[in-house]
């Protein structure tokens, strides 16, 4: 086995809304990625790492930095423009799809990159030198403790993320690259949370605990102590489950474009967010793109009202208003209640 290897996605005991939290981002990346909040020991980096076994490997141009797809003309980097402007062919490569981790020590200039303004003074052309942002690039991003980032590093990430595109700008000089890829951040409540704009700025957030089932536990670590004893032979026994997940997401790639949300779900998730006073328009369209992703992966071709309801339980929560000292928490008990009621209106 080539590298290290990676744990089972399809392995993992329990912890089901953040498996599918994660499956919703990867179907739909512009959902706006994921924040995993929870105790350590929750299986959250081993749930991210393992997520991009679940997708299929990447057609790139050769040798470019930024890793651009090359059937996807509308999204590439400065130099293969200038090749396709050319008429230059382009090889492909393809290549595995990997997770990128941004370190804690992070400075600005490693996120985003730099210029070099000699270069470009001298010679009249600009001269980049790639950041973590760039090498994330048609992957996943993942920032493990991003509460403790510096929240103007958590800002230009989470720019990136919604828009796709990262710009640099050093002394009038400017420069942009894709940044298409899916963000999920980790963190511990218990060692600081973020400004309510940032967590705004997630698209899902979901909440892990440790079991509480004491055969689930015991579950757990027979799991774990397999794969630590025999790691080749305890993949190979998950082989047919994961082929199944990635066949399952492959096909809700594709159908997502099909699935177009009619006016009831429309009303369905502006209803539900005035009704719990949440300020601005993310989250009625957060729970949309979610819910459309839910349809997608159960192979429907429209959005049903249990694909709302799931949508809305990874969408509310972080985005509730809360008073200081005050708990955040969502009661979706009721809010189901409310939105059969409103439904059967």
């Amino acid at each position: 086995m080539i590298g290290k290897p990676v744990y089972p996605f399809t392995a993992i005991v329990g912890q089901e809304a953040m498996k599918e939290a994660l499956i919703l981002n990867v179907i739909y990346p512009s959902i706006g990625g994921v924040l995993i909040r929870g105790e350590k020991g929750t299986a959250k980096s081993t749930a991210v790492r393992a997520l991009a076994t679940l997708l299929p490997p990447r057609v790139i141009v050769r040798g470019c930095t930024f890793g651009c797809a090359l059937e996807d003309a509308e999204h590439l980097c400065p130099d293969c423009r200038e090749r396709v402007e050319r008429e230059e062919k382009m090889e492909s490569e393809t290549v595995p799809m990997r997770v990128v981790e941004l370190p804690l020590s992070s400075t600005e200039d490693r996120v985003a990159g730099t210029l070099d303004l000699e270069h470009a003074l001298k010679k009249g052309q600009k001269k980049f030198e790639p950041g973590v942002l760039a090498h994330a690039n048609g992957n996943i991003l993942y920032v493990d403790e991003v509460n403790l980032l510096d929240d103007h590093l958590v800002d230009l990430l989470l720019d990136a993320a919604a828009m796709g595109v990262n710009f640099v700008e050093r002394e009038g000089v400017s420069y942009s690259h894709p940044a298409r890829f899916v963000l999920v951040g980790t963190m511990n409540p218990e060692e600081g949370d973020l400004r309510p704009q940032l967590l705004d700025r997630f698209g899902l957030t979901v909440d892990v605990a440790g079991e509480h089932d004491a055969d689930k536990r015991k579950e757990v670590i027979k799991r774990r102590l397999a794969f630590d004893a025999d790691s080749e032979n305890f993949i190979k026994r998950y082989d047919k489950q994961q082929q199944s997940l990635v066949d399952r997401i492959v096909k809700a790639r594709e159908k997502l474009p099909y699935i177009v949300p009619d006016e009831e779900t429309l009303d369905m998730a502006v209803e539900i967010v005035l009704h719990l006073g949440v300020d601005g328009h993310r989250a009625d369209l957060t729970i949309v793109k979610a819910a459309v992703a839910e349809a997608a992966f159960e192979g429907k071709d429209r959005v049903e009202f249990d694909h709302i309801l799931r949508a809305a339980r990874l969408a509310l929560p972080h985005r509730m208003r809360r008073r200081p000292f005050e708990e955040g928490n969502l009661d979706m008990d009721k809010l189901e209640t409310w939105m059969r009621e409103l439904k059967a209106a």
